[in-house]
C-alpha cells in the first residue's frame, strides 16, 4: 500500500534522474576530466551495499600493483563544508565515518566533498603523485568523468522491490547496470548471488577481532571467549554483519542502529562485551569499554574479476 501511495513521487524522481542522465550522455551537460584515471565504486540502490569495504580492498590492491591511488568521497554524515582532506585524527562527525575508515585502513590520501570534481582536484593538488582516483560512491555524480564504473549489489537484498525512490530503494533503474563496466555482488553469510549482467562475486567474511582500547591486540574471531556478546552496528545492512558473526559460530544478541549512527557512551554498556564493525569503531574508540571489540572484514573478490580489472587498467 505504501509503495502505491508513493508511486507518483517515485515516477517523478525517475523522470528527473533519467533526464539528468540523458543530459550527460548526450553532452548537454559536460563531464570533467581531472587528468588521471577515475574508478567509480557505487550502486544503484540507496543504503549500504558494501561499497566502502570494496574501496578499501581496491585501494590496497592498486598499491600492490604499483599504482599510487587516492580517494574522493562525499563524506556522508560529516559536517565538513567544501573540500577537506581526511587525517588520521579527523573527527568522524566532521569528515564522515566511511572516509575516515578508508584512510585508516589504507593510509591513502582521502578528500571529502560534495562536489567530486572539486574534491578530485584538491586531492591532486595536495598529492601530485596520485595516478589513479577511486571514488567511494558517486555513480550518479556524472560531472566527474570516469574510466571504470563498478556497481556494487548486496546479494541478499538485491534491488529490493524494483521501485525508484521513495517507493523503493532504486536511485537509478535496473537497466543502469547494463551500462556499467562490472557488477560486484557482495555475498555475506548464506546469501546467494543473483542473475545480473557482467556480475562478479565478492565474498565478505568476518576476519580478526581487535580490542578498541588496544588495537594492536588481535585474535581470530572464533578464538574470542564465549560470552554474552552484544553485537551492535550502524550500517546500511545490519543483518549482513549479524549473519557473518553467526557463520563464525559467534553467538550474540543483535542490536541495529541507523546507518551512520553517531554513537554516544549511553548507547552501549560500558562494562559489557560488545562486538561491532570497524566503521562503528571509529566513532566509539574515544569512550570504549574494556571488552569492546571491532571485527575486521575480509573482502575476497573472485579471481576472474581481479584478472579482468588488471587487464582493464593496463588498457
Amino acid at each position: 500500500m505504501l509503495t502505491l501511495l508513493l508511486s507518483p513521487l517515485a515516477l517523478l524522481f525517475a523522470a528527473v534522474s533519467g533526464l539528468r542522465r540523458l543530459a550527460y550522455r548526450r553532452g548537454w551537460l559536460p563531464a570533467v576530466s581531472v587528468g588521471v584515471p577515475v574508478i567509480i565504486v557505487g550502486n544503484v540502490t540507496a543504503g549500504g551495499s558494501g561499497k566502502t569495504p570494496l574501496v578499501i580492498w581496491l585501494v590496497n590492491w592498486l598499491r600492490a600493483q604499483g599504482y599510487r591511488p587516492g580517494v574522493v568521497s562525499r563524506g556522508y554524515g560529516g559536517a565538513a563544508r567544501g573540500c577537506v582532506e581526511v587525517q588520521a585524527d579527523s573527527a568522524p562527525a566532521e569528515v564522515g565515518d566511511e572516509p575516515l575508515l578508508v584512510h585508516l585502513k589504507t593510509a591513502a590520501p582521502v578528500v571529502v566533498g560534495r562536489d567530486r570534481v572539486a574534491a578530485a582536484r584538491t586531492l591532486l593538488a595536495r598529492h601530485p603523485g596520485v595516478d589513479v582516483i577511486v571514488s567511494d560512491d558517486g555513480l550518479q555524480h556524472y560531472r566527474l568523468r570516469r574510466d571504470i564504473e563498478l556497481a556494487v549489489v548486496d546479494a541478499a537484498s538485491g534491488l529490493g522491490n524494483g521501485w525508484p525512490l521513495p517507493a523503493g530503494p532504486l536511485r537509478e533503474p535496473r537497466s543502469r547496470l547494463d551500462s556499467v563496466d562490472a557488477v560486484i555482488q557482495v555475498v555475506r553469510g548464506a546469501a546467494q548471488p543473483q542473475a545480473l549482467p557482467r556480475a562478479w562475486r565478492a565474498d565478505y567474511r568476518a576476519g580478526q577481532a581487535w580490542r578498541l582500547r588496544a588495537p594492536q591486540e588481535k585474535m581470530p574471531l572464533r578464538q574470542l571467549p564465549p560470552r554474552d556478546w552484544l553485537a551492535v552496528t550502524g550500517i546500511g545492512r545490519p543483518q549482513g554483519f549479524f549473519d557473518m558473526l553467526d557463520a563464525q559460530g559467534v553467538r550474540s544478541s543483535p542490536r541495529a542502529f541507523a546507518d551512520h549512527h553517531a554513537f554516544r557512551p549511553q548507547d552501549l554498556p560500558a562494562a559489557g562485551a560488545v562486538l561491532m564493525t570497524e566503521k562503528d569503531a571509529v566513532k566509539c574508540s574515544g569512550f570504549a569499554g574494556d571488552e569492546w571489540w571491532a571485527v575486521e572484514l575480509d573482502v575476497a573478490p573472485e579471481s576472474g574479476f581481479i584478472d579482468w580489472l588488471s587487464a582493464r587498467l593496463k588498457r
